[in-house]
């Protein structure tokens, strides 16, 4: 593959068994880096590539989450498949799989027989629920795991019939999990180059969900006794009488609103013509922002106000329609204005689908500009950090199917002769 310049992963190869999310943006986070990626797909390619695809095997979610990798194709289920896999291994520094517990043992492709061929290898595994434990043969999407680890209900969004709704961001956990391992790479690499040994590295969908929540999972015994206690001891009365979940989230919502005064200014209102965010967290800024909204006499920037007190909710609601009806009198310009004049981080609520035209986005080049060899050019999202003595960059577009399967099995010493066996057995495509 062509670089754009050295990385400071450059001369790393990453053998990637990935599907959907996590396991793939772990993959083409090392390609910014400069690493290697060889995608392993199966015979007819992984099928998130045609999901949502309007060119075949061509999707635009597949082409994002597999920038910069190479394509090498294996049908695994058959012994001449798994012995291929066995063979290359030796030349990779890196394996990666997201698949369900079980299918790597399966496949002969899980770290035990991996590393009694590689001892030096560094291997990577996302599970749904982490390995052990009395869910962790279980597979799992980011939905089931965020629902399971109370992110979905954490969101607090219903659909139109009153039923959990997903998580407005996209699978997040699945995003976490990837960075995690990225990071997990990086560090047993250093390791490796210290000490010569390979690594096991796990990362689950459930531990990054529960890491997003931190504190509202974390138990705390003063905070325990005033809040979550006889919160928890509300909803299981309800859950005994068979309530709705809009009626459990309702009554989670009450208590936890009781803590969360402050967030008057620390959350998103409708103004004239759009929506804005303010993002004042800090005792300066939630002042600045009340002095920017000339509501300086509210009850709640008293130090003796008490946020827990019964007495006070209305006084807070009553405030919370002041900022509201405030806020909806002006534009959002007019507010971002005034906000950022007065210290208070504030911004406006954009789609996403705006985003590659952003002033901000373009002028950091957070856009980058590839030419696909099938649907051809195209605007990505770029690297997720940047490095000031080695290159992080887009390096090249989604490969097509298979596209790299004769140079990487040429580069790991096979014939042509054997190559063309292999095809001819449909072993490789």
């Amino acid at each position: 593959m062509d670089h754009v310049q050295a990385g400071a992963l450059d001369g790393v190869r990453v053998l990637e068994f990935s599907q959907v999310v996590s396991a793939a943006i772990a993959g083409v986070t090392l390609s910014d880096m400069g690493a290697d990626i060889v995608k392993v797909e199966p015979p007819g390619g992984e099928t998130y590539r045609n999901n949502g695809a309007i060119v075949p095997n061509e999707g635009q979610r597949f082409q994002t989450l597999n920038r910069g990798k190479r394509s090498l194709i294996v049908d695994l289920h058959r012994p001449e498949g798994r012995a291929l896999i066995h063979r290359i291994v030796p030349g990779f520094d890196v394996v990666i799989t997201n698949y369900r517990p079980g299918v790597p043992e399966r496949l002969e492709i899980d770290y035990a027989t991996l590393a009694s061929l590689h001892p030096a290898l560094i291997y990577a595994q996302i599970s749904g629920f982490g390995l052990g434990g009395p869910m962790g043969e279980r597979g799992g999407s980011d939905i089931v795991a965020s629902a399971y680890a109370g992110l979905i209900a954490g969101n607090g969004k219903l659909d139109e019939f009153g039923a959990p709704d997903l998580v407005g961001c996209g699978p997040i956990s699945d995003y976490l999990s990837g960075f995690a391992i990225v990071g997990g790479i990086c560090a047993a690499l250093y390791r490796r180059a210290l000490s010569g040994h390979g690594e096991e590295i796990q990362s689950s969908l459930l531990q990054s969900a529960l890491i997003l929540e931190d504190s509202a999972v974390m138990r705390h015994p003063p905070t325990d006794a005033v809040t979550r206690d006889p919160m928890m001891e509300e909803i299981r009365e309800l859950r005994a009488r068979g309530a709705s979940y809009a009626e459990i989230l309702e009554v989670r919502e009450r208590w936890r609103s009781r803590r969360a005064a402050q967030r008057m200014y620390y959350r998103g209102y409708q103004a004239k013509d759009g929506a804005i965010v303010l993002g004042a967290l800090t005792t300066a800024t939630r002042a600045a922002a009340r002095r920017v909204l000339g509501v300086e006499d509210e009850p709640t920037a008293d130090p003796e106000f008490d946020v827990l007190d019964p007495e006070n909710a209305a006084r807070v609601a009553e405030w919370k329609v002041r900022v509201r009806e405030l806020i909806r009198s002006r534009t959002v310009a007019e507010w971002l204005r005034d906000f950022e004049a007065g210290g208070v981080p504030a911004a406006p609520v954009q789609l996403p689908e705006e985003l590659s035209d952003d002033p901000q986005v373009v002028v950091l080049d957070m856009g980058v500009e590839l030419d696909h060899a099938v649907t051809g050019p195209q605007r990505v999202v770029g690297p997720a950090l940047r490095t000031r003595h080695s290159t992080t960059a887009a390096r090249a577009p989604s490969p097509p199917l298979g596209a790299h399967t004769d140079e990487v099995l040429a580069e790991a010493g096979l014939t042509d002769e054997e190559i063309a066996a292999l095809r001819e057995r449909a072993v490789i495509a």
